[in-house]
């Protein structure tokens, strides 16, 4: 199953370990959140909740960073199983920088396709995430997609998105004949994926449906530098380490023909997110 996993990572730039979590655990982190998120607003919400609003986003606003002041995200931060898999597919274990809870009820917004080394700019290297669902994905409840393949390209300069189904103001564009697919997981199923990796997700379109994830975001562990919001980075064992700033002025590139065919550019980077990373 390792080769097997380990082939389809290296040639598609991401891959899906079925049922790396039980029922049971699925079950208590489901809970964990939801409790969590019920009692207010923590660091990280930079919109805070509001529940009395009628975008879903805002009753239900995505966690960041939650390692940092809750013991069950920091210990599935580190978990054996997760810090097998990012070895198994880097070839080094891994430092962790952030976690991410994505609560997604229905009627909400996705989120444009990105590519999270474009944030991170971890140096020498990339990026890499575990993107472990706690509800069954499909395309109904927004899925996660991705650009097969993708994780070859140079880091795109981003565009503007269209806001009325993704969350986050930009994007990059994909070249003509290249298109997003739908990974569809059950609860407990991790998914991994390379920084460079285009994905994304389009709305909730349920009226009963969530689709929870909960999201670790790490760097090879020979990276020296990584962007300022993602320190301190921590070893698989939970110690810290100190890494450089990673400068925010790294070029992007472009698509432009080249002989009939499309190749990525690099250019002074000039678009730049103006909202902080997923």
């Amino acid at each position: 199953m390792s080769s097997d996993l380990s082939a389809f990572y290296s040639e598609h730039g991401y891959c899906v370990v079925p049922q790396l979590f039980a029922p049971d655990e699925v079950a208590r982190y489901r809970e964990h959140y939801m409790t969590l998120r019920a009692k207010g607003t923590y660091p990280g919400d930079f919109d805070g909740v509001d529940v009395t609003s009628t975008d879903p986003l805002k009753r239900y606003p995505r966690m960041i960073h939650m390692h940092r002041w809750d013991e069950d995200s920091l210990n599935w931060m580190l978990d054996p199983r997760i810090n097998h898999w990012l070895t198994t597919f880097l070839g080094v274990e891994p430092f962790a920088v952030q976690t991410m809870l994505y609560f997604k009820p229905p009627g909400a917004r996705g989120q444009a396709l990105h590519q999270d080394q474009f944030y991170l700019r971890a140096k020498p290297g990339t990026c890499m995430a575990a993107w472990l669902a706690l509800d069954d994905c499909d395309e109904a409840n927004g899925c996660m997609q991705v650009v097969p393949g993708s994780h070859t390209w140079d880091i795109l300069c981003a565009v503007e998105a269209d806001t009325s189904k993704s969350f986050t103001d930009v994007t990059v564009p994909l070249p003509e004949g290249t298109e997003a697919v739908p990974v569809i997981m059950k609860a407990g199923d991790v998914l991994f994926f390379n920084g460079s990796l285009v994905h994304g997700s389009s709305p909730n379109s349920t009226q009963d449906r969530f689709r929870r994830a909960l999201i670790g975001h790490y760097i090879q562990g020979d990276a020296r530098q990584v962007g300022e919001f993602y320190h301190p980075a921590l070893r698989m064992d939970g110690s810290p380490l100190v890494l450089e700033d990673s400068p925010d002025a790294t070029r992007c590139g472009v698509w432009v023909d080249v002989n009939g065919q499309p190749e990525i550019e690099l250019v002074t980077a000039s678009a730049r997110p103006r909202k902080r990373h997923e």
